[in-house]
């Protein structure tokens, strides 16, 4: 029922209003006016101040998230709106003009209402272990962006009086047009579905991405990129939709399974390889790592050769000990005493194929740490003792000639 502020006035002043129109639109402007402020100081600032009162005396933390990103306060913004196109009508003809101005404000409230609502719930979802795995921030950045459109689409209907459902109709015209400036949208929007549903990317991931010099970890997943700071420190903005058509790498597999690969050659020098002495297995037998190997072998040896009536005078007749050989047992047995090694993911030592740059020794095995610094440490250190070993076996590493090499060479010439 509407009320009419000038009932309340004593008869003299209902003359004047009565001869002065716009005096009496003017009062009832004050009235109105008046009455949204008290609505809006009351919830603005008593009942919330009560409602942060509580918000701070309970133990959850959603509150508290609701609170600081403006939930209550959206609410609290909407009730001047409702007050004046309460009243509306009291303004005669420019009633109708002004119950649609305030249903417009209504729904631009509700618009930041939902905008405040989704960071809040982003924020909240971040503190649940599966938000690493299923990031949605993409997807509520799309919902918030959807309801934008409506919203603009629903205040526009409202201010020219005409029912959304026909604008929209208009707009099926220009869905090409909005097919290319929303393209990237889009393209985030679906991106983002197939990443949190195939859980290819978490935040926090390791990943490589040569096309875009990306090779870091993802420190936020959103509707339009997903950001990686490199280890450099530098960070790299790479478009959703990209990590679904380009090719990427996702070091989370090694670093779940709390093993990380060490595979390095050493080159061996091809004219250092030869058989064994009798002199040189002596010395290695002191060596603890060897003995062992050594011994078992020359039985084995010693049987197989008397068994085929071998002319061990000649070596290549019979088996015999090399040097190459009996270094690989020596790196295998090194490893598998190495603590820093996992003995139950793939681990071997082999030869690959020799070439002009001598005879690749591939080491192939996994460390216990997944850790960066702790396992280029544990990497150096390890290499660091085979390299210093080759010689006691007398093999050499493969190193192309340096200048130093060559003017040495010409030193001896002359």
């Amino acid at each position: 029922m509407t009320i009419l502020f000038s009932e309340i006035l004593p008869e003299s002043a209902k003359v004047i209003f009565q001869n002065w129109g716009w005096l009496l639109a003017v009062y009832n402007s004050l009235i109105v006016a008046f009455l949204s402020f008290i609505s809006w100081f009351v919830i603005k600032k008593l009942l919330l101040g009560v409602v942060k009162y509580f918000v701070g005396k309970t133990k959850t933390k959603w509150d508290d998230i609701l609170y600081k990103k403006k939930i209550f306060s959206r609410l609290a913004d909407i009730t001047p709106a409702i007050v004046i196109y309460w009243f509306a009508p009291i303004f005669s003809s420019a009633g109708s003009g002004i119950k649609r101005i305030s249903i417009a404000y209504m729904v631009f409230v509700v618009m930041l209402f939902f905008k405040s609502f989704a960071k809040a719930f982003l924020e909240i979802y971040e503190t649940f272990a599966i938000a690493k795995d299923k990031p949605l921030k993409g997807v509520v950045q799309t919902s918030a962006l959807i309801v934008y459109v409506i919203g603009v689409v629903v205040i526009v209907a409202v201010l020219i009086g005409k029912s959304p459902t026909l604008i929209l109709s208009g707009l099926g015209a220009m869905t090409a047009v909005f097919m290319l400036i929303f393209r990237d949208t889009l393209l985030g929007f679906v991106a983002g579905i197939q990443i949190s549903s195939s859980n290819s990317i978490r935040k926090g991931d390791w990943i490589t991405m040569e096309k875009f010099n990306a090779d870091g970890e993802v420190i936020d997943i959103a509707l339009h990129a997903i950001k990686v700071q490199n280890w450099n420190k530098t960070i790299v903005s790479i478009p959703s939709h990209k990590f679904i058509e380009e090719s990427f790498t996702n070091w989370r597999g090694m670093e779940d399974s709390g093993g990380r690969r060490i595979c390095r050659n050493l080159n061996i020098d091809l004219s250092s390889i030869h058989y064994l002495s009798e002199e040189e297995i002596l010395k290695l037998k002191k060596i603890h790592l060897l003995n062992e190997y050594i011994e078992k072998q020359l039985k084995e040896i010693s049987t197989w050769n008397t068994k085929h009536n071998v002319d061990t005078g000649i070596p290549v007749n019979g088996k015999k000990l090399t040097n190459i050989g009996t270094f690989r047992q020596y790196v295998k047995n090194y490893l598998i005493q190495n603590p820093n090694m996992r003995k139950d993911m793939t681990f071997f030592v082999r030869q690959l194929q020799p070439s002009e740059y001598g005879l690749p020794l591939q080491v192939y095995v996994f460390t216990n740490t997944t850790e960066w610094t702790e396992y280029e440490e544990i990497q150096s250190d390890l290499f660091d003792h085979l390299i210093v070993s080759l010689k006691y076996l007398g093999l050499k590493l493969y190193q192309k000639p340096s200048g130093n090499d060559l003017k040495h060479l010409n030193k001896l010439k002359s």
